[in-house]
């Protein structure tokens, strides 16, 4: 036997790279010719192929060689990708909550994390309906337990009988189980006062989220002057933006009217419709309501006027309405999209095509965990809808969990079940507490010299404009930063407050704002509130 042939595979392999001084000649090192690589062409195997990693020697003379995924050989539009609400404030935000665990001195004792809509982490209690059958469904055996009432056991035991095995841990079928899509279909018909909805349009979802950016992938397509572009609101949720860029679609901004309480004026989406059509192909109109991160609630009018847009621009339309049950300002309601289509009559109702969400995170639920959520679409192509069918298989499915939660969402306890009084109670304290919050904030705001709060009609937050002093924006352009991302941040180290400045959803130029939740408990809010406001004037005064 040789001596090469005795040699480990991992020695072998280092001789014949050049890894290591050795008396084995380095196979890479001969010289090859066609006879040796029949069929071959030679000039290809130098130079290396760009993006083929490199290898280095290291100081030990080790063979090192260079990452196959980098900064600078991943996915471009990956890199785009931006999500405020996540974003270093609230990395920032992680770090000082480990410091304080440490025993690190700060001018506060708690980080406030008011940047995103996560209720229950903001101490609002789950439902208790809600969470009985789903330990129900969880363990199958508290069925047994004569603490949980009927009509709960006989969610659960519905529930259960739709999944395969009688077990949440199954899959389901891919659109979602088919008892949970009827249960949404009837509650969209009671919704929309008796307008018919197909269950074979429910689409179940991993949150919202899922739905929205699984529409834009049907949506988008083309290159150069014909990619897809998507109309979206500024200010925007930053779901939105992030999805376009990772899709390398076209974002086209369409700007809400802060003068008048944030509303949509159709001016306006013409003007951003006729500057996107000279470097791209518009195809979407997405709309948040009520909103996000503006809290506005639009009215009917403006809903119908938004239809007859998108039909006379041939136009899909995006409905959003994660927020349907969080409206409180006086003589505001929620109406869906799809309500009104259909109000409007066939000229309308057989021909937009439309796409609406819904949430188990939001309202008075706020179960963000178990990302639970559905889209209905209207109007689709058969083929595309085939198409859609296809690209939701990829996935397997939905969180069952989260199907069970949205089937408790739109079929809650009725009049005369035993759980119904406190589902009621429940229910109404938890809206009415989310109203009073978003009054306290619109007035608390409005007394700080620099701070202009729209009312907060609906949803979550407030969007409040800010006055920055010119030192401060011109500090701020020497370290980098966006002028509201430096006050938000200097918010944070001093206050333990964090908030996402208005820049990452977007904004007109020269103004500033941050996005703030309305969501703690009222007594922590009032301090957050008045924390905001001392903070706001110490800057002022500094900068001044």
């Amino acid at each position: 036997m040789s001596a090469t042939r005795m040699l480990s595979p991992r020695t072998l392999f280092l001789r014949v790279s050049g890894g290591a001084s050795s008396g084995v000649r380095s196979l890479t090192s001969r010289p090859l010719s066609s006879a040796s690589c029949p069929g071959r062409n030679l000039s290809s195997l130098s130079p290396p192929r760009q993006g083929i990693p490199k290898e280095k020697m290291t100081e030990d003379g080790a063979l090192s060689r260079a990452k196959v995924l980098t900064i600078d050989t991943m996915n471009p539009a990956v890199r785009k990708v931006e999500y405020a609400v996540r974003g270093p404030i609230v990395q920032r935000a992680v770090e000082l909550e480990r410091e304080l665990s440490e025993g690190v001195k700060k001018p506060f004792s708690e980080v406030i994390k008011a940047n995103i809509g996560d209720a229950h982490a903001m101490g609002q209690q789950p439902i208790t309906f809600f969470r009985q059958v789903m330990a129900l469904c969880s363990y199958p055996e508290l069925l047994n337990d004569d603490s949980f009432p009927e009509d709960a056991k006989g969610r659960a035991r519905r529930i259960l009988q739709s999944c395969g095995g009688n077990s949440m841990g199954a899959y389901s079928a891919s659109q979602g189980l088919d008892s949970v899509r009827r249960d949404v279909a009837r509650y969209i018909e009671r919704r929309d006062g008796g307008v018919h909805c197909n269950p074979d349009n429910v689409y179940l979802t991993t949150g919202a989220s899922d739905g929205i950016v699984t529409m834009l992938k049907l949506l988008v397509c083309g290159e150069g002057a014909s990619r897809s572009g998507v109309m979206i609101s500024i200010p925007q949720y930053p779901l939105y933006s992030a999805a376009l860029a990772e899709l390398d679609a076209v974002q086209i901004n369409y700007y809400l009217n802060e003068e008048r309480c944030w509303s949509l004026d159709i001016s306006e989406l013409q003007r951003a419709l006729d500057q996107a059509r000279g470097h791209c192909n518009p195809r979407a109109l997405c709309i948040i309501n009520p909103g996000n991160p503006t809290g506005q609630v639009q009215s009917r009018q403006c809903i119908e006027d938004v239809i007859r847009f998108a039909a006379k621009e041939r136009l899909f339309l995006m409905a959003d309405e994660v927020y349907q049950d969080n409206v409180y300002a006086e003589g505001c309601h929620f109406h869906s999209f799809k309500k009104v289509l259909f109000e409007m009559g066939p000229e309308y109702s057989n021909t937009v095509e439309l796409a609406s969400f819904h949430s188990t995170s939001k309202c008075y639920m706020g179960e963000c965990g178990f990302r639970g959520g559905y889209m209905e679409v209207i109007n689709m192509d058969e083929e595309v809808k085939a198409q859609l069918s296809k690209l939701v298989s990829v996935r397997l499915c939905p969180p069952v969990p989260g199907q069970a939660l949205m089937d408790l969402v739109v079929n809650p306890p009725q009049p005369g079940e035993p759980s119904y009084p406190q589902f009621i109670k429940e229910r109404t304290a938890t809206l009415s507490a989310l109203a009073e919050k978003a009054k306290l904030t619109e007035q608390v705001l409005n007394t700080v010299p620099g701070i202009r709060c729209n009312p907060v009609q609906g949803a979550m937050y407030s969007f409040p404009r800010i006055t920055i002093p010119e030192r401060a924006v011109r500090e701020a352009q020497e370290k980098g930063q966006q002028p509201d991302m430096f006050y938000c941040m200097r918010m944070l180290e001093e206050t333990g407050i964090c908030l996402v400045p208005g820049s990452g959803f977007g904004q007109k130029d020269g103004t500033f704002h941050f996005r703030m939740t309305i969501l703690p408990p009222a007594d922590k809010l009032r301090i957050l509130l008045n924390k905001v406001k001392e903070f706001h004037q110490r800057f002022t005064q500094q900068y001044s």
